[in-house]
């Protein structure tokens, strides 16, 4: 499988703009790989000023409002069954698996991908309740052209296979 670009989100090779999810299967056998957040904030549209904003009225502040976040209903209500998949980004190495940790006990779903804004084209740790495995691109993956969303991919599909059979 080799996955092209998408411009323009800086989510890098083969990550889809964030639009929602994708899901394969029903109840136990569905995968929602969700994308990752463009932002985690936006300005409301009610809010925009209509025209430029002229420098000359002087320092300018902004105040955005939280994107909805839509983990919870999916797993408590749209697909409480299914095999769910999130990412969680971060510029700090020190809280990412914490941080990975606090969202699966929060949202209460099987896998975190997290990854770190300076390595987000190589390295990947994919938490789960019960471990950390990580994923990281050789130098000759790299030469190769091989993207780390199908290592991603490959050990995903591992692990909701192993959910399946554990269900069933």
């Amino acid at each position: 499988m080799r996955s092209g670009t998408y411009g323009g989100n800086g989510l890098g090779r083969g990550v889809p703009p964030a639009r929602g999810c994708c899901a394969l299967g029903r109840g136990s056998s569905a995968m929602f790989y969700l994308a990752a957040a463009v932002s985690d904030f936006y300005v409301p549209v009610s809010e925009m000023p209509e025209h430029k904003i002229q420098s000359s009225g002087g320092p300018l502040q902004i105040t955005m409002k939280m994107v909805p976040k839509m983990l919870s209903p999916l797993v408590k209500d749209w697909a409480p069954k299914a095999f769910i998949i999130s990412f969680k980004l971060e510029t700090d190495p020190s809280i990412i698996i914490n941080r990975a940790r606090n969202a699966l006990e929060v949202y209460r779903h099987q896998v975190v991908v997290a990854n770190i804004l300076e390595s987000l084209q190589s390295f990947v740790v994919i938490v789960t309740k019960d471990s950390e495995t990580k994923l990281l691109l050789t130098e000759e993956e790299v030469a190769k052209g091989i993207a780390i969303e199908e290592k991603i991919v490959d050990h995903l599909q591992c692990r909701h296979t192993t959910f399946i059979c554990d269900r069933n």
